[in-house]
């Protein structure tokens, strides 16, 4: 899936598009919803995440996990965006967990001082690895 929105990198003397891309898969498992990133969070493309967190968390469920392991890049549009989800995931009474961070991913969360403002978990298939407690904690 292509965000629509295409920036631009110069060649030569004229331009040539670059499509930048954030592939999306959401799914239900009991009382969450794993949604699978693939590819960048940025600019272009977080107004489709958004768009998939708020339809995941109109279903109400306990936790949203953001499978981040596919991701390879995100900006500080992306990173705005997710400090957004998690408050209207707070506000649904719901937690946002980002899972499976990649260095870079872990990295940039610390370099920018929100690391501490997320649920964080290696594993999304395991509801009751590192964070389960906070979680239901803060869905209460």
């Amino acid at each position: 899936m292509h965000s629509g929105l295409l920036p631009r990198r110069k060649i030569g003397y004229g331009c040539a598009v670059v499509h930048q891309k954030l592939d999306i898969s959401v799914y239900r498992e009991s009382n969450e919803t794993i949604v699978a990133l693939t590819g960048e969070i940025d600019l272009h493309t977080a107004p489709r995440l958004t768009g998939a967190v708020d339809a995941a968390l109109a279903d109400d469920p306990v936790r949203v996990v953001l499978d981040m392991r596919g991701v390879t890049f995100c900006d500080s549009r992306g990173l705005g965006t997710l400090v957004i989800l998690a408050r209207a995931a707070a506000r649904s009474r719901a937690v946002l967990v980002l899972a499976n961070l990649g260095d870079f991913l872990k990295r940039l969360l610390a370099v920018s001082g929100i690391g501490d403002h997320f649920v964080i978990r290696e594993d999304p298939d395991d509801p009751e690895g590192p964070g389960a407690d906070a979680d239901r904690e803060r869905a209460r």
